[in-house]
């Protein structure tokens, strides 16, 4: 079994540094974080009946990184109306090929998710199904022939933070999917059990019974190969 590495927990929240390429969740005896989590709440308190767990959120299966769990109804509703509603604040850290300039800004596109598949396309204002994708960035540091950046999405649109990045020639390193030629991670077989250089580093919520404002930081994974900077 998988050691989940829990980053915060009391009555209401569990949330944890999700590995890559982990499944957020998934159907029964497919590997997920989320039976992760509730195996770890079902043995640390001697729960032998069924675990309840709500997911506010998820994170794509080659992206690791913080997420929330809820752990009863009322929590989960809570918490869930804040990301609906946009109230939570997410950064995301890239390993990106080549420099961005300038070091900071703002991208917004017009994108749409392609029919039947799990990818999003260029769009154009009007377009059917077209949706505004913006983000604030800011350049961490550079290195030869790529960059680590901070992302922080103003829009929760699908692989927003990905293609904006892709489309401006600055795909994230092992996302093959938007462009990128560079191999990252552990050696993986299969497509599915390969990972990508996008992380969900940061995120702070309202605690939902407390109101007490929560951020919490996960550290990067240890193949990204990189001091974590300030």
């Amino acid at each position: 079994m998988m050691s989940l590495n829990v980053l915060f927990e009391d009555h209401h929240l569990l949330v944890v540094n999700k590995p890559a390429p982990l499944l957020t969740q998934a159907p029964p005896g497919i590997p997920n974080l989320e039976a992760l989590a509730k195996e770890y709440i079902k043995a640390k308190y001697a729960k032998p009946a069924g675990v309840y767990l709500g997911v506010p959120h998820r994170l794509d299966r080659p992206v690791s990184g913080v997420v929330c769990f809820a752990r009863n109804t009322k929590a989960a509703q809570r918490v869930h109306t804040q990301f609906e509603h946009h109230k939570v604040r997410k950064v995301y850290w890239a390993l990106v090929e080549g420099e961005i300039a300038p070091d900071a800004g703002v991208w917004d596109n017009w994108i749409r998710k392609v029919p039947d598949e799990a990818k999003v396309e260029p769009a154009k204002e009007g377009d059917v199904g077209a949706k505004l994708a913006m983000l604030e960035y800011r350049v961490v540091q550079k290195f030869a022939g790529h960059t680590l950046v901070e992302l922080c999405p103003l829009t929760g649109r699908m692989h927003q933070l990905r293609v904006q990045s892709a489309w401006r020639g600055h795909p994230v390193l092992g996302d093959d999917a938007y462009g990128s030629t560079r191999v990252f991670g552990p050696p993986a077989e299969l497509p599915r059990d390969r990972v990508i250089a996008l992380h969900a580093r940061k995120l702070t919520i309202t605690h939902p019974f407390t109101k007490q404002e929560l951020t919490w930081v996960a550290a990067l994974p240890a193949y990204w190969g990189i001091a974590e900077p300030a």
